[in-house]
């Protein structure tokens, strides 16, 4: 009895941590640069607030003068809710500075560091993202300013 206890705890144990194994590759930093890029000046083209990362698309205009097609993720709806955020913190046509870790592999694609607007106002895709202090988008009731 004893020998099939420890071959059924053995085999749990391993699909447990099959199981596991996909979540903790979801949540790697590993496709991303290390350091952020800022691009000044990107125009907000869409703004998709959905699980299990919101994504910010934007245009910005290229080294040669050509606009680019960009794709940032953020975190997930219920997390950016968290520290303030809307599904309307966004909106087609805001003109934002924005802080990013791009993509390794050279795709327009990056994880979101922070945005700033024109007025001072920021938002961050954590709690402790972009540099602290200063003005805030944030208000207590999470509507848009």
């Amino acid at each position: 009895m004893k020998g099939y206890l420890l071959v059924a705890g053995v085999l749990s144990l391993g699909l447990l941590t099959a199981l596991g194994s996909p979540t903790f590759a979801h949540h790697s930093n590993a496709a991303y640069a290390d350091e952020f890029t800022e691009f000044t000046q990107a125009t907000v083209t869409r703004f998709a607030w959905a699980n299990p990362h919101s994504l910010i698309f934007f245009d910005a205009t290229d080294a040669e003068g050509n606009v680019v097609n960009w794709v940032v993720e953020t975190a997930a709806p219920q997390a950016l809710r968290l520290i303030g955020w809307t599904k309307t913190s966004l909106m087609p046509g805001d003109v934002i500075t924005i802080r990013a870790y791009l993509a390794r592999n050279g795709n327009p694609a990056g994880r979101l560091n922070k945005i700033t607007f024109a007025d001072g106002t920021e938002l961050h895709d954590t709690q402790l993202g972009g540099d602290e202090g200063g003005k805030t988008r944030y208000d207590p009731h999470g509507f848009r300013n």
